[in-house]
């Protein structure tokens, strides 16, 4: 029998069991549309952190001090600090979650606290208004600059540069409203309030420095810069390591990569144990095809059908099964991508090559699950296929 005829007999078997056959897809639908689908957004998140840690600039490192809640930079330090070659600028920074009021509006946030170079090294822009001030600094004066979100929170518009909110408690004047810069994988960029660092050590009760900014001269400066900073933090910690962290934004882009990368590779393992489970569900169909078409096979190799041709035809009806399947799952996963950002807030991104290994998968799958009833039904003997009721 010609492969044309084996083929449009395949077809023929899959569409007079219309209902069964979609059933027996659906296992490989489901994978191939969850593989796409959630490498997709591996993919989409790992662009978005990668766009976000560069529009801070390839010359910024970040110097966190960890565990010991007493250690911490000194006044003395941080000003020894801006000395050291290859450094630019240099950013004290405190972080806390703080209540805010307006009116009858009430909310939490995340207040920052720093100097006015703090702007130029986070590569911050104010929508109206201005940015903390040095003076805001001498004087201790109870000034912010709020993001637009937290602005819209509060007063329902970002035109707020005049007006009074409270910050746990504390009358503070609005003096500039940020430039909006989106979302990042750790939430909404424009969800906070920026005062000045002696404000909020006193606002806050305490002192202590546990992180700061750094703007190195140039690109190729960072390196030099990062050595001098290590030499600084290991003197100061007695050569402990695990006290510090120093790093730059080569550094940051690749542990989130990592971290992408890792995520997305356990979620698509999960969704192709679907695909092996749409398998299954295929080899057990074709036995039982194999079961209801015995007498069928039998006239057939009595004929003079071979072996191979009965194989052969099992076979294609497998690969029909899951290659439709994997058509519908990709087309789902297309779509998914599409609606994805519109009602869920999140990037899909969808890769030519994920789509081909995953369809391709999605073949291989019909074919291995499809050998065995595939040589079962070729294994049968004549005169027992045709005896059978």
């Amino acid at each position: 029998m010609r492969f044309s005829k084996l083929i449009k007999v395949a077809m023929s078997s899959v569409w007079n069991n219309k209902m069964r056959s979609f059933l027996t897809m659906l296992g490989i639908i489901i994978g191939i549309s969850s593989v796409i689908i959630l490498v997709g957004m591996g993919e989409g998140t790992k662009k978005t952190v990668t766009e976000q840690i560069e529009k801070l600039g390839t010359n910024l490192i970040t110097v966190n001090i960890m565990g010991n809640r007493n250690a911490a930079m000194t006044d003395e330090e941080i000003e020894e600090l801006k000395t050291k070659p290859g450094i630019k600028e240099l950013a004290p920074s405190m972080s806390q979650s703080v209540n805010i009021k307006a009116g009858t509006k009430s909310t939490t946030t995340t207040l920052e606290a720093s100097t006015p170079n703090y702007a130029t090294i986070r590569k911050l822009t104010v929508s109206s208004g201005r940015f903390i001030a040095q003076r805001d600094i001498d004087n201790r004066f109870n000034v912010l600059v709020i993001g637009s979100e937290t602005a819209n929170n509060l007063f329902s518009t970002t035109n707020v540069v005049g007006k009074t909110m409270y910050v746990n408690g504390i009358e503070f004047t609005i003096v500039g409203v940020l430039q909006s810069s989106g979302t990042s994988s750790a939430g909404s960029n424009d969800d906070r309030i920026i005062v000045p660092l002696s404000t909020a050590q006193r606002l806050l009760k305490t002192s202590t420095i546990r992180s700061f900014y750094i703007e190195a001269e140039s690109k190729d400066k960072v390196e030099e810069a990062m050595a001098y900073l290590t030499l600084f933090m290991n003197k100061k910690f007695d050569n402990n390591t695990q006290s510090y962290r120093v790093m730059n934004q080569t550094t940051l882009l690749e542990t989130a990569n990592s971290t992408t990368e890792s995520m997305t590779a356990m979620l698509s393992g999960i969704a192709a144990i679907s695909l092996v489970v749409g398998g299954i569900g295929i080899m057990n169909i074709m036995l039982v095809s194999v079961i209801e078409r015995t007498r069928e096979i039998g006239i057939r190799k009595a004929i003079g059908a071979k072996r191979g041709t009965i194989l052969l035809q099992f076979l294609i009806e497998a690969s029909t099964i899951s290659s439709l399947g994997g058509i519908i799952g990709v087309l789902i996963g297309y779509l998914g991508a599409y609606l994805g950002p519109k009602y869920f807030n999140t990037t899909i991104v969808i890769s030519g090559n994920i789509v081909i290994a995953a369809f391709a998968f999605s073949m291989l799958v019909g074919v291995v699950f499809g050998i065995y009833p595939a040589s079962k039904a070729s294994k049968l003997n004549p005169i027992d296929a045709l005896r059978f009721e």
